[in-house]
């Protein structure tokens, strides 16, 4: 029996193969697109699983608020203190480990000076708890002992090439020197950090590194990333409930004029498992760049939609055929076949051709996995799909999606009366209603994906056009070490002597980066000093930031430390910080008394407002001084400005002069257009996936139309025939067969319009700078589908209006 339906189905596939083809392509496309998204899920929701006792371990991060509760500043790492306190205070703690990353660093190995990325401070327990394999060494000792280091093994390459790297010294910034005690097998690519180099803990209790009293005493300086183990079955929250009074008791009180503030009014410690650290913390300080759990909601959602279309194809196409195997059915059913039979048998031939497009999917995906892995900027690779559980679901896959996408029309057809059929009416209305509204449904989801992808490219046109309050062109950022400290002047003046530098300045960061730096602000309103509920980041500048950045002055003047040696102590605030403040304009500002991290000064400008990071965060309060006024800032970048004529002869120019004075250091550059881009590469990519798979709906949804349509002409070829005869004209014909399919798409644009609206709403939300959303979005989406499907509909109906009436009327 099963022989028989196998040979059956394979001579209706080849008697019908266009059909066939179709239903095959459809299916393909869709599972190929279901198992490329699989893949990105599967790896993004996989980060630092492999660590054992992955669910016990945390990570211990920190949030501050202003007066009146509001968040300011979220961060993923904690003060020196607090790892130490923790695990005295709480001995429910089994493990506990610091990180500082210290990057970039120069590294030096003999006549080899290169530049490090993601060199890392470490303690012991960072082995143990992470499950780092030591290539070389002894991991209970390796980082034992200050002024000891690991390698990861492809650094170990990087720096020692095929010599053995042991025991060999490497210095670190021209003044620590350190000594390789061991080669490790680096973290996993599904890993939130990759550091490249370990270096002992106890090297930081140096004075001229950080200091041992530093590390046991400080609040301030949260950058060090600290994780800690539970014991099985702990709750996390038993232990974050006793972090307010843990700060109470351990965290000195800051004094805001005469007004004392507990610490926990003012900062929170929270715990954060190791494995909703990639999708869950979009913190200000990650070690790298997080991916986002909404995003693979959204491409799970957009692979079920994929896959619900090409099924609604099969649909579609099956009972389309439909009226070409009435008499088969007929036929059958006299001959004593039973419906359940029939039923069977085209399941059967659903799951068959669903089986052979999975295998199809499946070569399919292997090949484009590749190209998703560069689009998604990250490794993909095939392995993510021969796991256990994949490999099942993919032998169930075709049983499930053959059974869904098949059972109607098995069931649809198996109801045929076979006396009717075998005398000849072979018209075949039932379920028409229903297939219309299952190529409504494609094209809401097309039309969705089409508006999807219009908002999110118009936002990023908008983040990459939008006046962002200073100019980014041509400006070139380089590191400022310290051996250049000393001669900066000097180095300045070498520059500007080609006139492809037109400018350069120092600063502590860098636009495009983020403000993270805060202290406690007070400002003159009227008679007196009184501090202020703003939280104000500071920037560390020179003179030249400004002018050298293009940024604007609202009122007052920009610093001049050589006319005005007392400029050391004054401040330049920026617009939002005046407003802020209470401060009525800007010009008001400007000479007022202003307190900052207990340098007393006076306000001497304004900036006009500007976007030092991403068009995500809001502009923020901010108050610019000269690194010299305050220990608690320093210059660690130079940015130069250079003319837009010949750039490359400008680089050659920075890059002789950096040599010059600086040949010790590596000479690395980045244009800040460059970083500025990298704020936004997760839209970029996302509008790109989002264009893809909108295409990728639109082409099946457009497919499933050419079954309803085909299905819908083949029941009306004697009444075009008749039109014709009476005189109809081709025009007249097509009109009349078109009208009623795109009647669906304006359905389902006017359904796709408020539901594509509302998603998109909420996405723009993430950005505190964004579009309105254009009414033009919506019809024109509308349109573009209504002209792919019309353009469908119309290559079937022009050759049926086009044929002779007399074949199609000359059985009556």
């Amino acid at each position: 029996m099963l022989r028989h339906y196998l040979t059956v189905t394979v001579r209706n596939l080849l008697k019908h193969k266009l059909i066939a083809g179709i239903n095959l392509f459809g299916l393909t496309t869709g599972l190929t697109c279901c198992l490329l998204i699989l893949a990105y899920i599967l790896h993004e929701t996989s980060y630092d699983r492999r660590v054992p006792e992955a669910e016990r371990i945390y990570r211990v991060t920190r949030d501050f608020y202003n007066p009146d509760g509001a968040a300011t500043l979220q961060l993923s790492a904690v003060a020196p203190v607090v790892g130490p306190l923790l695990k005295n205070d709480f001995p429910q703690i089994e493990k506990i480990t610091r990180l500082l990353l210290f990057s970039p660093v120069v590294v030096r190995h003999a006549d080899r000076i290169l530049t490090e990325d993601s060199l890392m401070f470490s303690e012991p327990a960072f082995l143990d708890m992470f499950a780092v394999r030591m290539l070389s060494g002894d991991a209970r000792t390796a980082l034992s002992e200050p002024n000891s280091l690991i390698l990861e093994q492809s650094a170990a390459r990087k720096y020692f090439g095929d010599q053995d790297p042991m025991n060999q010294e490497l210095k670190l910034d021209g003044r620590i020197a350190c000594k390789v005690t061991g080669v490790y097998q680096g973290l996993p690519e599904n890993s939130h950090l990759h550091p490249a180099v370990l270096v002992s803990f106890s090297t930081l209790n140096d004075s001229t590194v950080y200091g041992e009293r530093n590390l046991r005493t400080s609040w301030s300086n949260n950058a060090f990333h600290t994780y800690l183990q539970l014991p099985a079955g702990y709750d996390a929250r038993q232990l974050e409930a006793q972090f307010p009074a843990f700060l109470d008791r351990h965290q000195p009180q800051n004094k805001r004029a005469t007004d004392y503030v507990r610490p926990s009014k003012m900062t929170a410690l929270q715990l954060q498992r190791l494995t909703d650290v990639h999708l869950h913390s979009n913190r200000a300080d990650e070690l790298e760049p997080n991916g986002d759990v909404n995003r693979v909601y959204i491409f799970g959602i957009i692979a079920l939609f994929v896959l619900l279309i090409a099924c609604i194809n099969y649909m579609n196409l099956s009972t389309a055929r439909a009226a070409l195997r009435a008499k088969e059915v007929g036929v059958r059913k006299v001959v004593g076949a039973q419906r359940s039979e029939i039923i069977l048998q085209f399941l059967g031939e659903s799951v068959l051709i669903t089986a052979v497009a999975t295998g199809l999917a499946v070569g399919c995906t292997v090949l484009a996995l590749p190209w998703l892995s560069r689009l998604a900027g990250t490794a993909l690779p095939p392995q993510l799909l021969w796991q256990p559980a994949v490999l099942l679901g993919l032998l169930v896959l075709p049983l499930v999606v053959g059974v869904v996408s098949g059972l109607y029309p098995a069931l649809f057809m198996s109801s045929f009366q076979p006396q009717q059929i075998l005398k000849g009416f072979t018209k075949i209305s039932g379920g028409l209603a229903f297939r219309r509204v299952l190529v409504v449904v494609q094209f809401v989801v097309s039309i969705g994906l089409l508006v999807s992808t219009a908002v999110v490219g118009l936002q990023l046109r908008y983040l990459r056009q939008a006046p962002l309050g200073y100019d980014r062109a041509q400006i070139v950022t380089l590191a400022y070490p310290l051996p250049l400290r000393p001669q900066y002047e000097a180095f300045g003046q070498a520059l500007q002597q080609q006139a492809g530098v037109q400018a350069l300045a120092r600063s502590s960061r860098i636009p495009t980066g983020r403000l993270l730096d805060a202290s406690d602000a007070a400002a003159g309103i009227g008679d007196s000093l009184r501090p202020t509920s703003a939280n104000v980041k500071y920037l560390g500048i020179d003179e030249g930031f400004l002018p050298t950045y293009g940024i604007k002055l609202a009122a007052g003047r920009n610093f001049d430390p050589k006319a005005f040696p007392t400029d050391t102590l004054g401040f330049i605030l920026n617009a939002t910080a005046v407003r802020m403040i209470g401060w009525k304009s800007p010009a008001e500002a400007v000479g007022q008394a202003f307190r900052y991290g207990g340098v007393l000064g006076r306000v001497l400008g304004v900036t006009q407002d500007y976007h030092f990071e991403s068009l995500h965060q809001p502009i923020v309060p901010m108050v610019m001084f000269l690194s010299s006024a305050t220990s608690r800032s320093s210059y660690n970048y130079v940015s130069v400005k250079l003319a837009g004529g010949n750039v490359a002869g400008s680089l050659q120019h920075l890059e002789r002069t950096w040599k010059e004075f600086l040949p010790d250091e590596p000479f690395t550059y980045t244009f800040l257009d460059e970083s500025y881009a990298k704020l936004y590469q997760a839209e970029l990519r996302q509008t790109l996936l989002f264009s893809i798979f909108a295409g990728i709906a639109i082409l099946i949804a457009c497919l499933g139309l050419f079954g309803l349509s085909s299905f819908a002409i083949t029941q009306r070829v004697k009444e075009i025939g008749i039109r014709k005869v009476l005189g109809a004209s081709t025009s007249t014909i097509v009109m009349l067969l078109s009208s009623d399919f795109m009647k669906l798409v304006l359905v389902a644009a006017l359904l796709a319009f408020p539901l594509s609206w509302y998603v998109m709403h909420r996405w723009l939300q993430d950005f505190a700078y964004r579009i309105n959303m254009p009414w033009w979005v919506f019809p024109l989406a509308g349109l573009a589908a209504a002209g792919v499907a019309l353009a469908t509909i119309v290559s079937q109906t022009v050759s049926v209006a086009r044929a002779n009436p007399v074949k199609s009327l000359r059985t009556e």
